[in-house]
């Protein structure tokens, strides 16, 4: 059977910083096709595949990472930021950008069985799609203020977006401005809520990733880890990238840390440029990409 991975050095416990939050037993870099330049890498909650936004091919496509096949999703523009996959890892969540006739850009917000082929509008082209969750039922999104949902997904399904540059939390179908860290010139990014609906990670520009409660309460500093996805309901992970006077990326890592800030785990080598991770749904594996296109992952020993 053709070997989908290449091994590389593993990150020893002797190099963790302060903690050891994960037990990393080996990090692998995808063997991925011949021309394939990956931007972004999402593994799907089963960890059977990842979700890869190409650079040469454009659009989204699926990556089988035990058969190594590649598998086109959609071609439509605008599609790479910020995909979801279902927790059955057979839908696929994306947006898709267009310009009117009025030269105005709207966005549309789709999903794709990837069974039966079948797409959906989920969100008709608007000018503020805000944010959206994908609950065990379905998709939950925020347009305007106002939230639409797919069939089946709950009104229950708590969603952190941003408006305007904004914190904002939708509870019960019911939008509210968040904002823990205050209003005027704060430019909130990144957004989620914890697995178990009870706390939000955000990131405070030019600050670092905060973790609050679903109120706007308890307040905790997490540290200057960008693009930070919650691992547990306890730990996230997130990269702390540098760059020099030509915005190149010198040096980026990916680090696991507790949601208060009191912890932290560096997961990846010094050699490797690790950006945007992303988990699966039992935390036994992180995928990250690098600027060369290439694709990692981490497996961890899930305790």
């Amino acid at each position: 059977m053709k070997k989908f991975f290449i091994s590389v050095m593993l990150l020893g416990s002797s190099a963790a910083a302060f903690s050891q939050l994960l037990d990393v037993a080996s990090v692998e870099k995808v063997a991925l096709p011949t021309g394939v330049v990956v931007d972004k890498a999402i593994v799907s909650p089963q960890g059977d595949y990842l979700l890869v936004s190409d650079n040469v091919q454009g659009g989204l496509q699926t990556y089988d990472l035990a058969t190594g096949e590649l598998r086109t999703v959609t071609k439509a523009n605008g599609s790479s930021y910020d995909p979801r996959i279902s927790a059955d890892g057979k839908t696929i969540v994306y947006r898709e950008a267009q310009v009117g006739n009025d030269r105005l850009r709207r966005i549309s917000l789709k999903s794709v069985n990837m069974t039966t082929g079948e797409t959906q509008t989920i969100v008709s082209p608007t000018r503020n799609l805000q944010g959206l969750a994908v609950d065990a039922a379905g998709v939950v999104a925020i347009d305007g203020g106002k939230m639409r949902r797919s069939s089946g997904a709950s009104k229950a399904t708590p969603v952190a977006s941003i408006d305007k540059g904004q914190l904002m939390i939708t509870v019960n179908g019911s939008t509210k401005m968040l904002s823990p860290n205050g209003t005027t010139g704060q430019s909130y990014l990144w957004p989620s809520v914890s697995p178990d609906g009870t706390r939000v990670l955000y990131y405070l520009a030019t600050v670092g990733a905060y973790t609050c409660k679903i109120d706007g309460s308890d307040v905790k500093f997490v540290g200057k880890y960008r693009a930070a996805r919650w691992y547990d309901n306890n730990t996230v992970v997130g990269m702390k990238d540098y760059y020099d006077e030509t915005d190149c990326v010198t040096s980026s890592k990916i680090y696991a840390v507790s949601f208060d800030g009191s912890e932290s785990q560096l997961l990846t080598a010094d050699d490797v440029l690790a950006m945007y991770p992303s988990v699966n749904a039992d935390g036994s594996k992180i995928a990250f990409s690098t600027p060369a296109g290439e694709a990692y992952i981490i497996n961890v020993n899930v305790r």
